[in-house]
């Protein structure tokens, strides 16, 4: 089953051969991270996802047991969760100091694609308690580093983030749930909040909550939210649980997927006992939690592309194994015998689309991890805000797009099955019941596409975008130098002037009388951006690939780099580089092409609508 969550041969060509991770050794920060390190890490990862995390998967389907405030989750995972807290997982990328690895971000990222792509329920519990960390970590005071940071990344702790609340989920500045100061420093935090992955379960000693509330007396609306940490168990200036907090789990979703994670509602201070301590400033719990968050939607992008390449992964072993028609060139050929469905066009299509959206969705997300390695090892101040906001820039796509493919490829992974894919027998169907809470959660797809439109097209008076557009022409100009992908330069290249076309144009109606209109396109130009960096890391891979190939054959003649790809692997593996990007960029792209005329047009439909015109 190993080949049944992701590609090894990809994730090492995405690692060593367009992101070269190993000169990240080069710098005394990563100095202990080269190659053969590497190597050993994502193995490992591999082994522990597959034979451990993977047979839990569908175990954790049946979902957790809640009985008068406490939860149960599947007795399976207590022995997972030992082992992956053993092998000090959970703190990766963080620093030693703190019992953190200190790897490269984008090591890191490997490793977790196959630990959610073997099971995000299970691994969901641990995404929350490392932002919990590193959110006290970067705000937290020198006492609160102290008591909780060695627990929470040694996994003896977990963390969440209490942010939604039931009249207030998008829009967090009307949240109800307040803090009292009291005379020792400490607030009386009262309110309720909901949807709380992991909230409550049996697998830790203490649960540490941040929570946003609202001071007493405090400003409305966003301006006066602080942030709190409110943990299950108080703890004692030794490091010792002290007595229950006064958080009470009062019950957990039945939900379309993801049942292995328990999802929460909780209340706090029922009986008036729950303290918590202020992480941050006052008033300044936004700007904190944002800390959180961005991690966070970084994840869920990571957490829908594991499961999107896990349906891949599955369709495929499925479409080389299932028996099903006659070849179509057999014709009426009455002793024609039947063929594997990989062979039949429109399915070849389907896993084409796939594999196409999950290898560059594979390369966006390992280059996001890179930019945050290269931001760490920065020399100055001008290179570490370059890489900080091409991660900005980065994050609503990642978030946003990635998630929006990601269902649209467990949806393949289902159809390519057929009818055994609707099933619970086969994997994929619950995969996509999995996934289609990642356009949802950390901020809805359409709120990652205002933040797009709204926040990052202008920020800094729109240099971080260009820059990014600018990573993209270095590509083009790379591509250049292998003439037999000119035609996809060409087409790609002509892509990035429409997109930054469209990009000045929707950023000015975004500032015009045309507002409301402009944002009716916000998720539209999402989607644009995504698909031409989908052909961006596409065309960066084949020009690779492309160079890789002229070394196997001795030649850059296509007929020649064919012969040679047919008898051996890795030519079969750059070769299908190529097509890959010839397939996106030659019969998705123009579908963009498309999308750009609509939202250059702006049409004013969505917006003019009547309320009661809608219907019912």
């Amino acid at each position: 089953m190993a080949q049944l969550i992701a590609d090894r041969r990809d994730v090492d060509f995405v690692l060593h051969e367009q992101l070269e991770v190993g000169k990240l050794s080069e710098n005394e920060q990563f100095a202990d991270f080269n190659k053969k390190t590497v190597d050993m890490i994502v193995s490992e990862a591999r082994t522990l996802a597959i034979k451990e995390i993977l047979p839990t998967q569908e175990i954790s389907d049946k979902g957790c047991e809640f009985d008068n405030g406490v939860v149960k989750v599947p007795e399976e995972y207590h022995r997972v969760f030992k082992l992956y807290n053993e092998g000090e997982w959970l703190g990766m990328i963080d620093a030693p100091e703190w019992g953190g690895q200190g790897m490269p971000k984008t090591v890191s990222l490997a490793a977790n694609e196959y630990f959610y792509g073997a099971n995000p329920a299970f691994m969901l519990y641990h995404g929350l308690t490392h932002g919990a960390g590193k959110m006290i970590e970067t705000i937290g005071t020198e006492k609160q580093k102290q008591l909780y940071l060695k627990k929470i990344y040694s996994g003896q702790w977990s963390g969440t983030m209490l942010l939604t609340e039931a009249n207030a989920g998008s829009d967090v500045g009307a949240l109800e749930s307040t803090a009292k100061k009291n005379d020792d420093g400490t607030y009386s935090i009262t309110g309720t909040k909901i949807f709380i992955s992991g909230g409550e379960h049996d697998m830790v000693e203490n649960i540490v909550h941040p929570v946003l509330a609202r001071i007493e007396g405090a400003p409305e609306g966003t301006k006066g939210i602080s942030l709190f940490l409110v943990p299950k168990y108080r703890v004692n200036d030794d490091g010792s649980l002290g007595e229950f907090n006064d958080i009470v789990c009062t019950g957990i979703e039945e939900k379309m997927g993801l049942h292995g994670n328990s999802t929460c509602s909780l209340t706090m201070g029922s009986k008036g006992n729950c303290i918590g301590e202020l992480i941050g400033e006052e008033n300044k719990g936004m700007r904190a939690m944002f800390l959180m968050m961005n991690e966070a939607r970084q994840l869920v992008g990571l957490q829908g592309f594991a499961t999107a390449t896990a349906s891949y992964m599955y369709a495929l072993d499925y479409a080389r194994q299932r028996i099903q028609g006659k070849h179509l060139l057999a014709g009426k050929d009455p002793d024609a015998s039947g063929v594997p469905i990989i062979q039949h066009p429109d399915v070849r299509r389907q896993l084409l689309t796939m594999k196409a959206y999950v290898e560059g969705i594979r390369s966006l997300i390992y280059y996001g991890g890179y930019c945050h390695d290269m931001e760490v090892l920065a020399k100055d101040t001008a290179e570490k805000e370059k890489y900080k906001d091409i991660t900005a820039i980065l994050t609503p796509i990642i978030k946003g797009y990635v998630t929006d493919k990601a269902w649209e490829v467990t949806s393949h992974g289902v159809q390519v099955y057929g009818g055994y894919g609707y099933i619970k027998e086969y994997p994929v169907e619950q995969l996509l019941r999995d996934c289609r809470i990642f356009m949802i959660y950390e901020g809805t797809n359409g709120i990652q596409a205002m933040d797009l439109l709204g926040r990052k097209l202008g920020m800094k008076k729109g240099k971080p975008f260009l820059d990014y557009l600018g990573l993209m022409q270095k590509t083009i100009a790379d591509a250049r130098q292998v003439p037999a992908l000119n035609a996809l330069t060409n087409d790609f290249e002509a892509g990035v002037t429409r997109l930054t076309e469209t990009a000045m144009y929707l950023a000015k109606t975004a500032m015009s009388d045309n507002i409301m209109n402009a944002f009716a396109f916000a998720h539209p130009f999402l989607d644009v951006t995504g698909d031409l960096t989908m052909a961006w890391m596409l065309l960066w891979r084949a020009t690779i690939a492309f160079q890789k190939l002229q070394k196997l054959a001795g030649s850059d003649d296509l007929e020649k780099i064919r012969e040679k790809a047919e008898k051996n692997k890795d030519g079969a593996f750059y070769y299908g580089q190529i097509k890959t990007a010839e397939f996106f960029i030659k019969t998705l792209l123009p579908v963009t092409m498309g999308k750009f005329n609509a939202i250059s047009e702006t049409n004013g439909a969505a917006v003019d609508m009547l309320d009661t015109s809608f219907g019912g």
